[in-house]
């Protein structure tokens, strides 16, 4: 009977660039509710609830999404060690983050199993994914390094494949991690039954992983020990030295590691497996009408066929089209043949090269305290819908730049402004004229909706003089 402790490691990076507009550098695709009521990232934790011996999860995540994925973990009922990377370094030094900071806060006899998991994958069947993890318990605990291999069901050129070697218990040794084929290689790989699509899922003891490292990646170990060594926690976060992290070579696991280990295993893993890579991979996740369209929002299709047809706000019509994606946001609508999927990050990319904004945020933005949403812009003015949560408050702060009217629409607001204390309610409007220094709290019970109208010569987000301010901004 196995009775070590299974720590999840939650990858909480990436950017899916190929899914814009919804996927945005502040809001990537681990966080969109793609598939049903809860995020992708809220899935990959969910989907654990079952597994004998599971402890409590670390996320590894971007600073910038700090408070993203701690609401997201707080809506489902959940906690989590969330460790900021102060740079992006790749898997290997961010799971090596995690082994350590694992050995180092347990409490228990053994090092913990770590279960490697990118946050933005769809899993079909979690029974099966399930029983997969239960099979290679017993391979990591005698300190083997296993990965799962996805069941490939057509000749994909998008992904890396694995390939097996002798069977074992429930798997197979790993032979080799191989490139991302061309067209006629990846048919002779799903024809010979040998070769299993590289998931970025992995089993191993946080001990077997450092000393692997040690072995093949010593600098990434010394790094990101020193890093773990120098963290200092911030709220609910543990922050890692950022100059011992930095320091770290960016490598994936599979570069650092399971290239070069004789202890490799892969579990086969036929569940139904989708990273979502580009918009056409909807269209593979079983949700496809009769005309084989894949539909959300407020979408009327007529003489439609075979297209995925998004909308977040307005009507969204198609009449006589075939072989589209088209996604429609408040800000962005993008129109795309599917065979282009994969084209869309060019599209971001020159986006960026512009310095155009609709790659950065999405229309509504989250920040640690609730939401902003903008409803009109023009250049001396603007107006945002405001969203504060039950008992959050903004930072005192003041502007340069603009002054700002507030009246609210639901809840209670308090409010300082210069030497004085407002207490708003519902219909009720205030001030704040430039250069005052002034907050904004919900003292409710139920959230705080407010409209906001700015005006004045300079509009952007960084005219905030922050003197107080709970989040550590």
């Amino acid at each position: 009977m196995n009775t070590s402790v299974i720590r999840p490691v939650i990858l909480c990076g990436g950017s899916g660039t190929r899914l814009w507009p919804l996927s945005r550098t502040h809001y990537p695709k681990q966080f969109l509710r793609l598939v049903d009521d809860f995020s992708l990232l809220q899935n990959t934790v969910r989907r654990l609830d079952g597994i004998a011996g599971l402890g409590g999860a670390i996320a590894v995540a971007n600073e910038n999404h700090r408070f993203l994925v701690a609401e997201q973990f707080f809506e489902i009922g959940q906690k989590a060690d969330i460790l900021l990377e102060p740079a992006a370094r790749n898997t290997a030094p961010a799971v090596a983050a995690a082994a350590v900071h694992a050995i180092g806060s347990g409490t228990q006899q053994d090092p913990p199993l770590l279960l490697v998991l990118p946050s933005d994958h769809v899993i079909a069947n979690v029974a099966a994914f399930q029983e997969a993890v239960r099979a290679a318990i017993p391979h990591a605990d005698a300190g083997a390094l296993v990965t799962f291999g996805v069941v490939p069901d057509r000749a994909e050129t998008g992904y890396g494949y694995i390939r097996r070697g002798e069977a074992v218990a429930g798997g197979y040794a790993l032979d080799r991690f191989v490139e991302k084929p061309d067209g006629e290689t990846a048919q002779r790989y799903l024809d010979s039954g040998d070769y299993f699509w590289n998931s970025g899922m992995f089993l191993f003891r946080a001990d077997t992983y450092l000393d692997a490292l040690e072995r093949y990646a010593p600098q990434i170990r010394e790094c990101v020990t020193a890093a773990v060594a120098s963290d200092r926690c911030d709220l609910d976060f543990v922050r890692l030295d950022h100059a011992a992290f930095v320091a770290s070579p960016s490598k994936s696991i599979d570069y650092a590691v399971m290239e070069k280990t004789d202890r490799g295993v892969v579990i086969p893993l036929d569940v139904g497996w989708n990273d979502i890579g580009a918009w056409d991979a909807m269209a593979a996740l079983g949700q496809a009408d009769d005309n084989g369209n894949t539909q959300r929002g407020d979408v009327l299709s007529i003489d439609t066929r075979n297209s995925i047809l998004l909308s977040e706000g307005q009507l969204l019509a198609t009449v006589g089209v075939s072989e589209l994606i088209v996604v429609a946001t408040p800000d962005a609508v993008l129109v795309a043949d599917k065979s282009k999927a994969q084209e869309v990050k060019a599209v971001v990319e020159e986006l960026k090269r512009s310095a155009r904004s609709e790659t950065e945020l999405r229309h509504i933005v989250h920040r640690p305290w609730g939401s902003y949403e903008g409803l009109a812009h023009a250049p001396r003015y603007q107006v945002k819908r405001i969203l504060v949560k039950a008992g959050a408050s903004l930072s005192l702060q003041k502007h340069h730049h603009r002054a700002e009217h507030w009246v609210v629409v639901k809840g209670t607001a308090l409010i300082v402004r210069g030497d004085e204390t407002l207490l708003l309610s519902e219909n009720q409007s205030t001030y704040i004229p430039l250069g005052v220094v002034h907050r904004l709290e919900n003292p409710g019970k139920i959230d705080l909706e407010m409209i906001e109208v700015q005006s004045g010569s300079y509009l952007g987000e960084d005219d905030i003089v922050r003197l107080q301010d709970s989040y550590g901004r």
